[in-house]
């Protein structure tokens, strides 16, 4: 019969890793006697990253005996002690090839549902002094699981493991996680572990979003239940193009309308893209690279850029001020996953100032197929002089049949007429909304500064509003994440010491371009260097939260992803260039 061998514990701690300060729980003890485990964790026990571990469905993390054997042999290591994988309870038997999602177990005076496998992330890798550790705890198809705690109770070492019910589906912890990490799987596979009620969550939205792209018309390539996968850019690098017409769309907004100079026809874009723009701003430097919203309706012919002057930007300003029609500009692919969904909800455009633009493609998008949905564009500008687009989005909302549209002014001047210009001064919030009639239940796309989408962001949730009914685009670099880091924002600037000597890189969101170095074991580290904002967990190519936009230029990967991401996109955390690139940071 299995046994409970050991139960760990661990508060929170501060561990130096590589220079830097890590906050994490994985360091694990065991203890003597019994302990009463409840709803959220065992008594003593503390998890250091509740976005990633804790929580009710991942309340006791479970490793087994027979999995410290193999790792002993495959690590060559035999210093081993209870807790060494930040696991709660160390079981014997309970194999991850064996358990199934779902099924429940007794132990001592507790009840208990497997939930989930681990989800890996860099700490264990710290814990095992082996950064490998993530990849092949789940190469090797020994991840372990989390418990859910059905009736809280006293357990303690020597307790016999009795299972009391089997979980639906008969799918086991190592298949559910090969399902979502590893290459190759069917929608059968899919359609069963979605079967599961006891899956968790978050789960079973990533294996609901993998069902939706193999239904799908289009093939396509990427693993979305990792990370959200955007539609692969229609050409690699940049195209030039030329300048067909400049409009003023405000007092500070420039619209620039690009052709190709080759006459070939632009691919369809999908409404609220970017395209990436390169820059050559002084001679015998390196250009500048800015990414700009497409902010009209998408079209074989043309591209339209709309561009705020700002007051210390290097390339707003030589495109407002220096640009001339006819002149010629290098173009990257549209890009993004800021996209117009389909779907019968009612949608709300929330935007202000600049951030208008790529809502004002959707809006174009909405008008041009005659939507019925219920429809709120509501923008909020300074004043009647900076706002731009103003008529251009009431003539499509009266394109619209269930189209309504709302404009707050936060300086209005005396001259600018209520009921005409604006519809009421102040700023947007869930309260506006709530008083106009936008429902809850909406579709919300929100654009516009950082401090606008922090608001609106906390307001919608406070509000009741679905997180996944929620859609930002951010300008400028993107939120960076660095579980169990403090974050600390610094300007991007090139890295200390000499320059290296290998290929260009690119951040084209912060705007610097280094030199390649081999003493950087990936692009994620060069960009650490530079102090450019990235997002990463595992940093060993398991999890694809540090999939990044590949723009320009060539890659190769040291080690080798469990699953390569779509063209178009690098994991950054295990890449290094083979040529000069530009990545979307």
């Amino acid at each position: 019969m299995p046994r409970l061998l050991s139960v760990n514990v661990g508060f929170p701690r501060d561990v130096t890793w590589n220079g830097k300060t890590v906050r994490t729980a994985v360091w694990k003890s065991p203890v003597t006697g019994r302990r009463m485990v409840r709803k959220l964790n065992i008594d003593g026990d503390a998890q250091g990253d509740v976005a990633g571990h804790g929580g009710e469905q991942r309340a006791v993390f479970v490793y087994q005996m027979d999995s410290y054997h193999y790792w002993e042999r495959f690590l060559g290591r035999n210093d081993f002690m209870y807790g060494q994988f930040g696991e709660n309870f160390t079981v014997d038997g309970l194999t991850d090839d064996e358990v199934c999602i779902g099924d429940r177990y007794r132990i001592g005076g507790a009840e208990f549902e497997v939930t989930q496998p681990r989800v890996t992330c860099y700490r264990v890798g710290i814990r095992m002094n082996e950064p490998r550790m993530p990849a092949l705890l789940v190469a090797h198809h020994r991840p372990g699981f989390y418990f859910r705690v059905l009736q809280e109770g006293e357990v303690g070492a020597g307790d016999d493991i009795v299972k009391i019910a089997d979980g639906p589906e008969r799918i086991s912890v190592a298949e559910v996680d090969a399902l979502l990490y590893l290459p190759g799987h069917s929608s059968e596979q899919l359609q069963r572990v979605l079967r599961i009620p006891a899956l968790s969550k978050g789960w079973q939205s990533s294996f609901q979003a993998m069902l939706q792209q193999d239904l799908g018309s289009q093939t396509t390539t990427g693993n979305p239940g990792l990370a959200d996968e955007e539609p692969a850019p229609a050409w690699p690098g940049f195209r030039q193009m030329r300048v067909a017409n400049i409009d003023k769309e405000s007092d500070s907004v420039t619209s620039f309308i690009l052709k190709p100079i080759d006459g070939q026809p632009l691919p369809l874009f999908q409404a609220g893209q970017f395209v990436v723009l390169r820059l050559l701003v002084y001679p015998g430097k390196p250009p500048v690279l800015r990414s700009y919203s497409l902010s009209a309706l998408p079209a074989a012919e043309h591209f339209r850029i709309s561009v705020k002057n700002e007051l210390k930007g290097i390339a707003s300003a030589f495109l407002c001020n220096r640009a001339r029609e006819g002149d010629l500009l290098d173009v990257s692919a549209p890009r993004g996953s800021f996209i117009l969904r389909p779907s019968q909800s009612p949608v709300a455009l929330l935007s202000a100032g600049v951030g208008v633009t790529p809502v004002m493609s959707m809006l174009h998008s909405l008008a041009a197929e005659e939507s019925q949905r219920e429809i709120w564009w509501v923008y909020g500008a300074r004043d009647r002089v900076d706002h731009p687009f103003a008529e251009e989005s009431r003539s499509l909302l009266r394109q619209l049949s269930r189209g309504r549209g709302f404009i707050v002014y936060s300086r209005p001047a005396a001259t600018d007429q209520p009921g005409s210009d604006f519809d009421a001064p102040g700023h947007i919030d869930t309260a506006l909304l709530e008083r106009i009639g936008v429902s809850r239940n909406s579709d919300f796309y929100l654009c516009g500064p950082s401090s606008f989408l922090q608001n609106m962001r906390d307001g919608l949730r406070n509000w009741g509003v679905l997180a996944e009914n929620v859609h930002t685009e951010i300008f400028g670099s993107l939120e960076a994440i660095t579980p169990g880091m403090a974050q600390v924002v610094h300007t991007p600037h090139l890295p200390q010491g000499p320059p290296g000597s290998g290929p260009p890189v690119s951040f084209a969101r912060s705007g610097i371009t280094a030199t390649w170095d081999p003493k950087f074991g990936s692009l994620l580290e060069l960009a650490e260097a530079c102090d450019v904002p990235v997002r990463w967990s595992c940093r060993i190519g398991v999890c694809h939260t540090c999939m990044t936009g590949l723009i320009d230029g060539s890659t190769i990967y040291n080690p080798e992803p469990l699953e390569r991401p779509a063209s178009g996109n690098v994991l950054v955390c295990c890449s290094q260039p083979s040529a000069g690139v530009t990545l979307d940071l």
